[in-house]
């Protein structure tokens, strides 16, 4: 690989916790457990790092993103969005708070004057979200090797060549977190009447505790309280 081969960063984002939010991480996990990286491509689970992340965009020169995206698609429908469009994506609607903190990760490495010259992100329309503790839907799942695929196309359109492992990664070789591979989140969960689907039982759903009607709102109030008087 040439002094001059573009730096490029392969990132997968997400809550593994809520099921199909976790495609992202599933998908770049699959990349690098069936692909060998040259020397100038990091692959890389993003998690909800968030800021923590900034530092990994700047130095990239080509930037492609796994994630959960809500298009407002039929669930399970894969999209790709490349260039300017992609932070509008992203903050198009909350589907977590990985999503805005993302979308200003990009606009704090364009503000330092670090932005990649090539971005892409490959996004799926979740089917199910609010499951604590679920793993990616069929539909969802099934779009992880096309995902990969439209990773590699891009690559390719801008000479980046990246080879197939001879023999693919044990999932316990990847990058996958130990306690958090496929295998173990799937076959360790516990049933139903163990775990609680949607969080804790007892805030949840008890009287004691309600959220904002508005969200958004509540959370601008709170900022202006904050801030004091003009």
């Amino acid at each position: 690989m040439g002094l001059d081969a573009p730096a490029v960063l392969v990132l997968g984002i997400g809550n593994l916790l809520w099921a199909d939010e976790g495609f992202g991480v599933r998908a770049v996990e699959e990349f690098h457990r069936l692909y060998e990286a040259p020397e100038n491509m990091r692959v890389m689970d993003g998690g909800t790092q968030g800021v923590y992340l900034v530092q990994h965009i700047r130095d990239a020169d080509i930037l492609i993103v796994f994630d959960a995206v809500d298009y407002g698609l039929a669930p399970g429908t894969l999209k790709r969005v490349e260039g300017d469009e992609v932070p509008k994506f992203l903050g198009a609607k909350k589907i977590s708070l990985h999503q805005t903190g993302f979308q200003e990760v990009l606009a704090m490495a364009e503000m330092l004057g670090d932005y990649p010259e090539h971005l892409l992100l490959i996004g799926v329309q979740p089917v199910e979200l609010e499951d604590y503790g679920g793993s990616l839907r069929p539909a969802v799942k099934a779009q992880i090797g096309p995902a990969i695929d439209l990773a590699l196309a891009f690559l390719a359109e801008h000479g980046v060549s990246v080879s197939p492992r001879n023999d693919a990664l044990d999932e316990d070789d990847t990058i996958a977190s130990l306690e958090m591979t496929l295998g173990r989140y799937e076959g360790g969960r516990p049933d139903e009447a163990q775990a609680y689907r949607h969080g804790d039982s007892r805030v949840l759903t008890g009287e004691g505790w309600q959220g904002p009607e508005d969200f958004d709102a509540e959370v601008e109030r709170l900022l202006q309280s904050r801030a004091g008087p003009a």
